[in-house]
């Protein structure tokens, strides 16, 4: 990203403090805006808090508009939790998911990734485990002591983001008795074997205010005091005072306002701009690996929190995108493409892989006649070609043939990009081995 025209010490100290608390500010944010009002268990939060330390779910499969994120996945239901370990340790009860593939994604509150329950991982057993606050001493009860059982949270504040696999909208009923059986609990209710109530907590955030320094500094202000940073950003924050932004800091005066509002008005846009990740020989583009910490690569880190926050560790899933066909040309509805996998060349994946459908205007789902928003490995009755590779067939219109609508996408009129999720991908789709194929324009619609 190019620097801002202003050259002014402070200036570029603004942008610098914008980059590195942006992921503060966007987890304050999504906190506000996704922790529950309402819990069964709880009933009504009184106004203005919420509930944490309870798991909310997602009840049915997303389709075409029924999204508050964008390109949303058709493959699993979400299940999720914003952690407060402010009172002491939490324990996390997962079900036996009986080999069904499942993932819950711990961030920190500066959005690293830095712990996985799952499959993967910890397998698809009932399981307890541990999460304790920073710098916990207690005794580690026993039960707590085997590998993976005991998480040490880097940060007071957690969110927890779960995908269970869902194969197709009769698998719902299923995954929602599952959902059911994720529970919260502190260590003291665990122990005595009750389940425990959710907490109630002042988000003090408008998720939908505009991004004004006072509130940028308000947000990160409180998630500082709450989330102290690592010892190692110390000096910068010490800089940082200057701006009005610490744990420390009160109101910002005039000078503090205007230099951090330039700031944050130069840097949101470069980094919506700013292409995130490397283009691959055939056109399609590989997210940024991601690892369990951003360390010190700050800018990576606030470009996965504003278009991806959330995003699991690469190990765990990696989603690569298309935006253009093989001659460069932008995916657009009135053409006609393939995309085919030659015979033993299919996504290498450990899980499951899924190719999805998003419409470019809104980066939402794409109705469509067959209800088919994503196409996979879990998709039935896919014909393969005579050699054994496997054809999709991706356009507006209807295909000729029998196979081709088999192996049909459906696309919508106008502007279209395609997102490939593969969970669990093995280490040659990571590190370049591995390469998507390209997408073929084979003709225009009819």
């Amino acid at each position: 990203m190019q620097a801002n025209t202003d050259t002014g010490p402070l200036h570029t100290l603004a942008e610098e403090a914008v980059v590195y608390a942006f992921p503060l500010y966007e987890m304050s944010r999504m906190r506000a805006a996704t922790s529950p009002q309402r819990t069964d268990i709880a009933g009504e939060a009184p106004k203005p808090q919420r509930w944490c330390n309870v798991f909310t779910h997602a009840r049915q499969l997303l389709g075409a508009g029924k999204s508050r994120v964008v390109t949303p996945n058709n493959d699993t239901l979400y299940t999720n939790a914003w952690l407060d370990l402010g009172d002491g340790p939490l324990v996390i009860d997962v079900p036996d998911t009986a080999g069904r593939y499942y993932v819950l994604g711990l961030l920190d509150f500066y959005t690293n990734p830095f712990a996985h329950i799952g499959q993967r991982l910890t397998g698809t057993g009932a399981r307890s485990f541990l999460v304790t606050p920073p710098g916990w001493r207690g005794e580690l009860p026993a039960a707590f002591r085997e590998p993976g059982a005991h998480i040490e949270a880097p940060t007071r504040w957690l969110w927890i983001i779960g995908r269970i696999l869902v194969d197709g909208p009769q698998d719902v009923p299923a995954v929602n008795a599952l959902q059911d059986d994720f529970l919260v609990r502190t260590l003291g209710d665990w122990q005595a074997g009750k389940p425990s109530k959710p907490k109630p907590f002042d988000p003090a955030c408008d998720p939908k205010a505009p991004l004004t320094a006072e509130h940028f500094a308000t947000q990160v202000n409180r998630a500082l005091r709450e989330n102290p940073p690592p010892a190692r950003d110390a000096g910068l924050l010490a800089r940082f005072a200057a701006l009005g932004l610490g744990p420390d800091a009160g109101a910002l005066d005039e000078a503090q306002r205007a230099v951090l509002q330039d700031a944050l008005d130069a840097v949101l846009p470069r980094l919506r701009n700013a292409q995130s990740g490397a283009t691959s020989s055939t056109g399609w583009v590989q997210m940024p690996l991601v690892e369990g910490s951003f360390g010190d690569d700050h800018l990576a880190r606030a470009l996965v929190a504003l278009k991806y926050i959330g995003m699991l560790e690469s190990r765990e899933a990696t989603y690569p995108l298309a935006w253009h066909d093989a001659s460069g040309r932008k995916l657009h509805g009135s053409g006609r493409y393939t995309l085919r996998f030659a015979p033993d060349a299919l996504p290498p994946v450990e899980a499951f892989w899924s190719l999805t459908m998003y419409n470019s205007r809104d980066y939402m789902l794409v109705d469509n006649p067959i209800d088919r928003y994503a196409i996979g490995d879990r998709t039935p009755a896919l014909r393969r070609d005579a050699d054994g590779g496997l054809t999709l067939h991706i356009q507006h219109a209807r295909p000729d043939g029998e196979a081709a609508r088999a192996n049909w996408l459906p696309a919508p009129e106008g502007d279209f990009y395609l997102c490939l999720r593969a969970y669990v991908p093995r280490a040659e789709m990571l590190d370049g081995r591995y390469a998507l194929p390209a997408l073929v324009r084979i003709g225009e619609a009819a």
